[in-house]
């Protein structure tokens, strides 16, 4: 309705009509009232176009005629040649340009523009294809009666194997130790840390204990304190001597506490 109010130089009304529209615009709520919003941001960009259009100032406007004019010249262009004149110079292209006409304006118009971007697709330059549908593997259940095995890497099974073995032939090996040393001197007590402390490796000396728990554990040797209240080892004899003790006695567990210092 104030259209050409507003187109007026001197007018200061599209001014405020934009800084009433920004006011109400945070109290908007409703798509309609964005709506309209936009439409009138529409008409302020349209009415400030025209009257940008209108302001005079001493500013040259630009011309596209004499531009390509200044550029042609620039170029080397030589108005004076004629169009049939073209064996009297051999560097003209056409009679007007010379060959180097266009490598001269690039040379300049280089110094103001950067490198072009480069142009690439998202998806490749190859034509994609679809993915290979993976394979179902399809788990084996669990039997409902009891626990499935786990499966054992075969060499960690080996691994294991051969510790047992070695384990056990040390067991033997302590066992016939003590049953020989016990045979040739029945009425001389084995004292327990005479048999298993080695003076020369502490590592030696825990393994020791650890090998001798299995004997005392499967009833092949008993452990007890002697009239000093030290600890004595004796093996036993045979297998009803083993079941008589093993019924009479309970089995009971020693955790014994050995540190480096206490072994040197």
């Amino acid at each position: 309705e104030n259209r050409e109010d507003m187109l007026s130089s001197k007018s200061n009304r599209l001014t405020e009509a934009l800084e009433e529209a920004n006011q109400l615009f945070s109290g908007v709520s409703r798509a309609r009232e964005a709506a309209l919003d936009a439409q009138f941001l529409v008409l302020a960009s349209n009415l400030g176009k025209e009257k940008a259009n209108e302001l005079r100032s001493e500013i040259t406007t630009f011309d596209s005629l004499t531009f390509a004019e200044d550029v042609l010249t620039f170029m080397g262009i030589n108005r004076t040649e004629i169009d049939g004149n073209d064996s009297d110079s051999e560097n003209m292209s056409g009679g007007y340009l010379p060959t180097n006409a266009w490598y001269k304006l690039g040379e300049e118009a280089e110094k103001y523009f950067r490198r072009a971007p480069s142009f690439h697709y998202m998806l490749g330059s190859f034509k994609s294809e679809p993915p290979v549908p993976r394979q179902r593997i399809e788990r084996q259940r669990k039997a409902p009666g009891g626990e499935e095995k786990r499966a054992m890497p075969a060499q960690l099974k080996k691994m294991e194997e051969s510790h047992q073995e070695a384990t056990a032939k040390e067991v033997e090996r302590i066992l016939r130790l003590l049953q020989t040393h016990f045979r040739n001197d029945p009425c001389t007590p084995i004292f327990f840390f005479d048999l298993v402390v080695d003076p020369n490796s502490f590592a030696r000396t825990v393994e020791n204990i650890f090998h001798v728990s299995f004997i005392l554990r499967d009833g092949l040797a008993r452990l007890k304190l002697d009239d000093d209240k030290l600890p004595v080892i004796e093996p036993v004899q045979n297998v009803e001597e083993r079941n008589d003790d093993h019924s009479a006695r309970a089995r009971s567990q020693v955790v014994i506490s050995l540190s480096h210092e206490e072994w040197r």
